[in-house]
């Protein structure tokens, strides 16, 4: 797989990468986005970050300030992009919330969507082995922690859960806590994975937890802003029931939930609380 780089930009002593590359997962061309901070370790550790619907790898790169904090600790940071895109798949951009930019980090079952959309392959298995080749510098075997937004608080959780041992930490901000049970969940579920909702829990955080029994158990950090209108009115996001799967699984007082009143859902949020999730996972990353 070879990686073409559409921009490189310094940033607080570190290099910004904006990558393209052809993927064997979606089947289409993929973009990224990587910061290389300055180090001088043989092997810099990695924190990798989903983004939520509608966005690409510049929403986070270029809003949530986690950068700056990136290269205060020493660690790289990965922005994948959310979805494939030119897949041509008719309904895939007739709205907002499903199709382009909203690939849910999924493998999808159902035909058309399982050509291309497969994510949760992409990311996990097929992404980062190949940018280990192309930044032998990064640690990805060894240092790697999983963070995200929204949807991309879903992947980050997912991804965790699904691949025991796999990722030193994981934060959310906002995540979609509960899919199988939340209009956003039942949309993408559906047209992805079908109507056999036991392939719905493979993808759902508040179950996989309660079946997770690996060693590597860390405390998990999730931040919710209680003006998000996703959270309190429209109930898509539910981080409660995934606390409360907690509490009945092994992982019992390990999830760190803090909701902060006064904030919503967009990055004005996040970026308050990036050098919290940052400080987080430098120190299970070893910095």
């Amino acid at each position: 797989m070879a990686f073409k780089t559409d921009a490189q930009i310094s940033q607080f002593g570190g290099k910004l990468y904006k990558l393209t590359h052809p993927s064997k997962s979606t089947k289409t061309d993929m973009n990224v986005n990587v910061f290389v901070p300055p180090s001088k370790n043989d092997k810099i550790p990695v924190l990798i970050y989903l983004s939520g619907l509608t966005c690409t790898p510049n929403n986070a790169s270029e809003k949530s300030f986690f950068q700056y904090f990136a290269s205060k600790y020493g660690f790289a940071i990965v922005f994948p992009d959310t979805s494939p895109r030119g897949a041509n798949i008719q309904g895939e951009d007739d709205s907002w919330d499903f199709g382009t930019g909203a690939g849910f980090y999924v493998d999808s079952l159902q035909k058309p969507w399982s050509e291309n959309y497969n994510m949760y392959s992409y990311i996990h298995k097929e992404l980062l082995s190949e940018l280990a080749k192309e930044y032998p510098q990064l640690d990805f075997e060894d240092k790697i922690s999983i963070t995200g937004h929204s949807m991309g608080g879903l992947g980050a959780l997912n991804g965790f859960l699904k691949n025991p041992g796999k990722y030193r930490s994981v934060s959310a901000f906002a995540p979609i806590s509960n899919p199988s049970t939340c209009p956003w969940g039942e949309k993408n579920f559906g047209n992805y994975l079908g109507d056999n909702k036991l392939e719905w829990l493979k993808y759902d955080p508040s179950h996989l937890i309660k079946e997770y029994t690996h060693e590597n158990q860390p405390d998990i950090l999730i931040h919710q802003g209680a003006a998000d209108g996703f959270y309190a009115k429209d109930k898509q996001l539910q981080p409660e029931n995934f606390v409360k799967a907690a509490e009945e699984s092994s992982y019992k007082g390990k999830v760190d939930l803090r909701v902060v009143e006064g904030y919503d859902h967009l990055y004005f949020f996040i970026s308050t609380f990036t050098e919290d999730h940052a400080k987080f996972h430098a120190k299970h990353l070893g910095l």
